[in-house]
């Protein structure tokens, strides 16, 4: 009787001493685990604050200070990107089309955004570019485009949701493609294993420019500010250009209303080329007098 009771009390002491043993392990493994982590978000980047760390206020400020001409731009996009990134559960990625003649600054803001949200700014890992007659030359390579585009995205969503993904030169892109990424952009919780919905696409074209510059054009020639020229009567007219040229031509992602907003980027006047060129000068530590910035402007048409 004494041995079956040693033995009975042998077995239950020795278990909570091998769940305590287990417990323990558990415990050190995560908080080794967790020490590694810390270490290593300290010292390399990682989708998590400080490396993502949204700025709007200074977006906001840095482009009212450098960033002339373009009042839709400066009243539309800062407002888009903090709505989508104060909202924990979008429904759908943010997607902007930026349209305009070459120099009237649609990759000058796209580094204004990237510096505004990414500690490393435009060099971070997660601010993904795509040039279309660099990556995407050969318009009958649309096929092994379409995959390899598709693998990039989802790559770079596993590696961060919160991914900003820029494609310039879009009127140059083979047609179609682009269609290829509708399904990240859409209002779906799960493609291929990432959650698209977090993360900004901005597409930048020359398509629509002339419409652009003759918009502005009827304003001047009518006596009215071009301050005055509204989203809302560009946004149409942009959606329809591109739509019939360039790389977004025919595309699901217009018909299917998948881009939110279309931003018009109009030709600058002499006014703001001689402030950009005032901006560059003091950024070189270099004084120039009022005479010179009108020669300088003389010598330019865009910024």
């Amino acid at each position: 009787m004494l041995l079956q009771l040693f033995a009975l009390l042998s077995v239950t002491s020795a278990e909570p001493f091998s769940l305590l043993i287990g417990a323990g392990t558990t415990a050190l493994i995560a908080g080794f685990y967790g020490s590694y982590s810390y270490t290593k978000c300290f010292l390399y980047e990682c989708c998590i604050h400080p490396w993502i760390d949204p700025n709007i206020t200074g977006m906001r400020a840095v482009m009212k200070s450098t960033f002339y001409g373009q009042h839709i731009a400066q009243q539309t996009v800062p407002a888009a990107i903090q709505a989508h990134l104060a909202n924990e559960n979008p429904s759908k990625a943010l997607v902007m089309s930026f349209h305009g003649w070459t120099g009237s600054g649609k990759n000058f803001l796209s580094r204004i955004i990237a510096n505004h949200i990414y500690k490393r700014g435009a060099k971070s890992a997660y601010v993904n570019t795509f040039v279309a007659t660099t990556h995407f030359p050969h318009r009958e390579y649309v096929s092994t485009y379409q995959d390899q585009l598709r693998s990039w995205i989802i790559s770079n969503l596993t590696n961060c949701p919160h991914a900003l993904f820029i494609f310039d030169e879009v009127d140059k892109l083979p047609v179609k493609l682009l269609d290829t990424v509708k399904p990240f952009m859409d209002h779906y919780s799960s493609i291929h294993g990432v959650d698209p919905r977090k993360s900004i696409f901005i597409f930048l074209s020359n398509a629509g420019s002339e419409e652009i510059a003759r918009r502005a054009w009827e304003y001047y020639d009518a006596g009215r500010p071009r301050e005055s020229i509204t989203l809302r009567e560009m946004e149409e007219m942009l959606s329809l250009e591109a739509f019939n040229q360039g790389g977004l031509k025919m595309s699901e992602l217009i018909s299917s209303h998948m881009i939110d907003h279309f931003v018009p980027f109009f030709p600058l006047e002499r006014r703001h080329v001689i402030e950009c060129a005032k901006d560059y000068l003091k950024s070189q530590s270099i004084r120039a007098s009022p005479r010179q910035l009108e020669q300088i402007a003389e010598s330019l048409t865009v910024c």
